[in-house]
């Protein structure tokens, strides 16, 4: 027993925990949305359409990171729910006052993953009195779902 605690001690000097990002506490939530897409839905239609599939709903850097994994539809349409479930937390959806590309997908310090917004998604951010977009994804082989909540920090 004494042998197990002194390892579990020595792996955890090794590898001190990383510090956690700065979230805001004692905010408000100003919107959530949540989006789940078929994995095969988005691989039909970047078979069908290929690059400029990709080109009108990606950014390069998404399509860049996607393309590199070993199944990147499961990636891709992650990152395609996302889009949808910051645009539904916006409560606008995809249309006039966010693009698909106006929300971007990438990964922090800790490969959590993080939104960037375009300038016009960022104006409608501090429109509507929120100041930072939290974001969560998951999938399975076949179904991506992401999660996206507007808060204020106080």
């Amino acid at each position: 027993m004494d042998a197990d605690i002194n390892a579990l001690r020595a792996a955890t000097a090794a590898h001190p925990p990383v510090p956690l990002p700065a979230i805001p506490r004692g905010g408000e939530l100003v919107g959530i949305g949540a989006d789940i897409v078929d994995i095969a839905r988005i691989r039909a239609a970047h078979e069908r359409h290929g690059a400029p599939f990709l080109d009108r709903v990606f950014t390069p850097d998404e399509i860049a990171y996607c393309l590199r994994m070993g199944n990147p539809h499961q990636h891709l349409a992650a990152r395609f729910a996302a889009k949808e479930a910051v645009a539904k937390a916006f409560a606008t959806g995809i249309g006039a006052e966010l693009g698909w590309r106006s929300i971007s997908v990438y990964h922090g310090s800790r490969q959590e993953p993080l939104v960037r917004l375009d300038e016009n998604a960022t104006a409608l951010l501090a429109r509507i009195g929120a100041t930072h977009v939290l974001i969560t994804l998951s999938h399975t082989a076949t179904a991506a779902i992401a999660v996206a909540a507007l808060v204020r920090a106080p």
